[in-house]
């Protein structure tokens, strides 16, 4: 990698030649002429794409159907199964003895997995959940901690038709009863138990605990992978051991051929409104961006090892783990634990043993490891052999500039470019992104939009921004990858993503950014609606305040917002009016750890608020909204600007002010 070259405003870091050399999009103008093929020839550009890098059952004859926007359609008389793409074909042009998965568990053992053993793995979940009568079109929802039985389910859902949703397994039990429930699953596939941090955490209690709850009547089976002989409850008649049902199914399954559009999987994200959304992807499509940004993202060669520290239950997981390197042949790492144990040189540790070649992270797990490794030699990069690594990734939130240096200099050793990749949930896959060997990079930026993709900076009518000026970040034609519809809701699918601001015309990623005036380079400036993230994980304000209230004998009212926080980019920060006088010092941190406590019990740990601050009552305008802008300020720590004569009681200000 080159030198910066300092610019009086940015740094801007060019790619070494001899990795632009054999990129597979190598230059600048290789990833223009990319862009300007998919400018001349939109639905050309994506049909001989889809042809190079998916293996068809029966070819597609029409790209893209336009008729029912914005229920966009592509490939869609074309069948074909991931299953096969990731594993059988493979296995068929000779790669049956390359690893496929190096599992590393959280106690350090090392498991690997050839891509003959993972199809034989697969196949025989796959019979084994159609000898339960699992079969196309039913539901499976995933309760699992990362493994390569979590993968094996995935694949085998997809091998037989049925779509699969997995719920990461930091979600409580009434979060997991919610998606059950939306979802209509026929069956679960869970563990006994997640070790994490050394600590075995219930997992198949917590599926007992959600199928208690009305709502999961539907639920026949539930299918137990035993991770760590931990004691647990099975009931009869419902519940079956893993390794008992696939020990006597054999070790080849036909691929259940499915249309394009057949839904491959269902992922819940959080909205504004507070009800999770099913966000439901199709397999042709789907499978198209994630083996295309493997391939041009990450570079994937043949001889790397790339590793995705995201988890199963995320669609980082998905599409980096268990779809996209699989459908290029790749190796890749699957790690079970977490990243400070035993110690925070675990990342590190774990890259120089395997040999990583390709490393793709979150901001926040960087910077908490910046943390650690700024007080103990021990556990920083130095100490470690990282001289295996080529490419680095960041993706889950926006990485500021200084954790950006910080990766790029000392894990990376200044050699390794950085791709900053934007995209979410609903995308599939990376929408705007540096590639690797064409890119000069900025700190801080996403750069420029994936090849073929059309992004753009609107105001809110819908009307482009000049470069420089802030607004709003929307997609102006469909791609295959693309949101289908929100399961079951599919108003609130139009609503959300196709708003009648923009004549339903464009899409709205419910993010803002900028354009750099002279680059065009992008930089996202955060969410627009009421959804925080924090630690990459997106989280309505109406989720949480929802789940305070439901504490009904001690709360009347809640407001939460988010605030800058150094290690998760945003933390939670909730305002909170008791049925009861106002507490005060350590009475108010106990409340506040009861109320922890319960979001922890209603959603999950991950949404647990970071402050709680109570007062007599909210800030609210005299029609009666909250003055949610006040309360960010509060948040912050920042002076009062704004008018508060409006407000009934002054004194509010002063108790919102201080934190438990």
């Amino acid at each position: 990698m080159t030198q910066a070259e300092n610019t009086p405003d940015t740094k801007i870091y060019q790619p070494s030649e001899a990795f632009v050399a054999n990129a597979a999009v190598s230059g600048m103008a290789a990833y223009e002429a990319l862009c300007a093929k998919a400018e001349a020839d939109y639905e050309g550009y994506w049909a001989d794409l889809a042809r190079e890098l998916i293996s068809w059952k029966t070819p597609f004859t029409k790209t893209l159907n336009q008729a029912e926007a914005p229920f966009f359609k592509w490939f869609e008389d074309g069948t074909l199964n991931a299953s096969y793409n990731c594993l059988d074909r493979n296995v068929e042009r000779g790669l049956g003895d390359k690893t496929a998965i190096i599992f590393e568990a959280d106690g350090g053992e090392v498991t690997k997995v050839s891509y003959s053993e993972l199809l034989a793995r697969t196949c025989r979940i796959a019979n084994g959940l159609k000898s339960l009568g699992v079969g196309k079109g039913d539901r499976v929802v995933i309760y699992i901690a990362m493994s390569i039985d979590g993968v094996a389910a995935m694949q085998a859902c997809a091998r037989i038709g049925a779509t699969h949703s997995v719920v990461f397994g930091g979600f409580s039990a009434q979060s997991l009863r919610d998606r059950i429930e939306d979802t209509g699953a026929k069956a679960v596939i869970t563990a006994d138990c997640q070790v994490r941090g050394g600590k075995k955490l219930p997992l198949k209690a917590i599926v007992d605990e959600a199928l208690a709850m009305p709502g999961c009547e539907k639920i026949e089976k539930v299918l137990v992978v035993n991770r760590a002989d931990a004691a647990v409850t099975m009931k009869d008649g419902r519940d079956v051991w893993m390794h008992e049902l696939v020990a006597s199914q054999p070790d080849t399954c036909e691929p259940e051929w499915v249309d394009a559009e057949h839904p491959l999987f269902l992922l819940y994200t959080s909205g504004s409104t507070g009800k999770p959304k099913g966000v439901q992807h199709c397999t042709g499509g789907y499978l198209l961006h994630a083996a295309l940004t493997c391939k041009w993202t990450f570079d994937l060669k043949q001889d790397d090892v790339f590793w995705c520290t995201a988890d199963i239950g995320w669609v980082t997981g998905h599409t980096y783990i268990t779809y996209g390197p699989l459908a290029l042949g790749g190796t890749e790492i699957v790690f079970e634990g977490v990243p400070t144990y035993p110690d925070a040189g675990r990342f590190w540790k774990m890259i120089q043993d395997h040999k990583v070649s390709i490393f793709y992270t979150a901001p926040t797990a960087i910077r908490s490891l910046i943390k650690a490794a700024e007080s103990n030699d021990a556990v920083h990069p130095k100490s470690y052999d990282l001289s295996s690594l080529r490419l680095l990734g960041s993706v889950g939130e926006p990485i500021n500039p200084a954790a950006w240096e910080w990766y790029y200099q000392h894990v990376g050793g200044s050699r390794c470019p950085i791709v900053d990749t934007f995209w979410q949930t609903e995308t599939g896959g990376h929408m705007i992104t540096p590639l690797p060997g064409a890119t000069p990079m900025v700190p801080g930026s996403c750069t420029l939009p994936f090849p073929g993709i059309q992004f753009a900076v609107v105001d809110e009518t819908g009307n482009e921004l000049p470069w420089g000026k802030g607004g709003i970040l929307v997609c102006k034609k469909p791609w295959p990858s693309m949101i289908r519809t929100i399961w079951g809701d599919p108003e609130r699918f139009k609503k959300s993503y196709y708003p009648e601001d923009f004549k339903g015309q464009l899409y709205l990623a419910g993010d803002g950014a900028i354009r750099d005036a002279k680059t065009g380079y992008f930089t996202i400036t955060g969410r627009i609606d009421d959804v925080l993230n924090v630690s990459g994980h997106r989280m309505g304000t109406m989720e949480i305040e929802s789940a305070l209230v439901s504490c009904t004998d001690l709360v009347a009212e809640a407001a939460v917002v988010g605030r800058p926080d150094e290690t998760t980019g945003e933390a939670v920060c909730a305002f909170v009016v008791l049925k009861r006088p106002l507490p005060s010092g350590d009475e108010a941190k106990a409340i506040a750890k009861q109320l922890r406590d319960h979001v922890g019990r209603e959603i999950g740990p991950i949404a647990k608020p970071k402050d709680i601050r109570f007062g007599e009552n909210l800030p609210k305008t005299r029609s009666g909204k909250i003055m949610r802008r006040l309360l960010r300020s509060l948040a912050k720590g920042e002076a009062i600007t704004q008018d508060t004569s409006t407000l009934e009681n002054p004194a509010i200000l002063g108790q919102l002010g201080q934190a438990y």
